[in-house]
């Protein structure tokens, strides 16, 4: 019984389980795999490498602090972002400035109902030079736009579609129910494309009052 429970573990499980245990010396195989996706999701989101490095060490020393409180369900990402997160909010928090984006990374965003939303087309295979042109300019008017999300809708957005990050795991990291999730990535789209519109990107909004914000 015991050993087909065992293989319903992933590999960031049975990592965690080992820590749990008292194994210290797999605590390297975490950073190892995980610092670099770290540094990428700080980094994205503070402009500031030297200031990502210390947020990803931070994370994952919380990790190792915190690692009793995790269990062994499949949800590594979630707990682990949500550590990330946190630290994140914090620091916007403290911060006398917004939390600046540096790039957007490309990554498969598979949505065939929107497949000719600029939302959703960021991420692409081989293209030709002017739809890379094209792309860019978008990426970049997308990168100032995510500033004007709120901090919760933009977080969603970035852990979604740059981090691949299901809803269930955002939920984890976010500390919200799927739901929230959902509906925080829904109005992050809705805004986005909303603000495309109205720099010609897209067909006019067809609400001239914007996209439907929470009540």
């Amino acid at each position: 019984m015991t050993e087909a429970v065992n293989h319903s573990y992933t590999e960031d499980d049975r990592r965690m389980i080992r820590l749990q245990e008292g194994d210290t010396q797999v605590f390297q195989n975490i950073v190892q795999t995980w610092q670099q996706p770290l540094f990428s999701f700080f980094v994205r989101n503070t402009r500031d490498y030297a200031l990502s490095e210390d947020l990803v060490q931070e994370t994952l020393l919380r990790l190792f602090r915190n690692s009793w409180d995790y269990l062994p369900r499949g949800l590594f990402r979630g707990f682990l972002f949500r550590i990330a997160t946190n630290l994140l909010i914090d620091h916007s928090r403290r911060s006398t400035h917004d939390v600046l984006l540096h790039s957007l990374r490309s990554s498969q965003m598979p949505n065939q109902d929107e497949v000719h939303d600029p939302v959703e087309q960021i991420p692409s295979t081989l293209r030709s030079a002017q739809t890379i042109a094209m792309e860019h300019e978008v990426q970049q008017i997308i990168t100032e736009l995510l500033r004007e999300l709120p901090e919760e809708q933009r977080v969603t957005f970035l852990l979604h579609h740059y981090d691949s990050l299901t809803l269930s795991e955002i939920a984890d990291a976010t500390s919200t129910s799927i739901p929230t999730a959902k509906g925080r990535l829904r109005l992050a789209r809705e805004k986005l494309r909303y603000l495309l519109a109205c720099r010609g990107f897209q067909d006019e909004p067809a609400n001239s009052d914007g996209p439907e914000t929470p009540e």
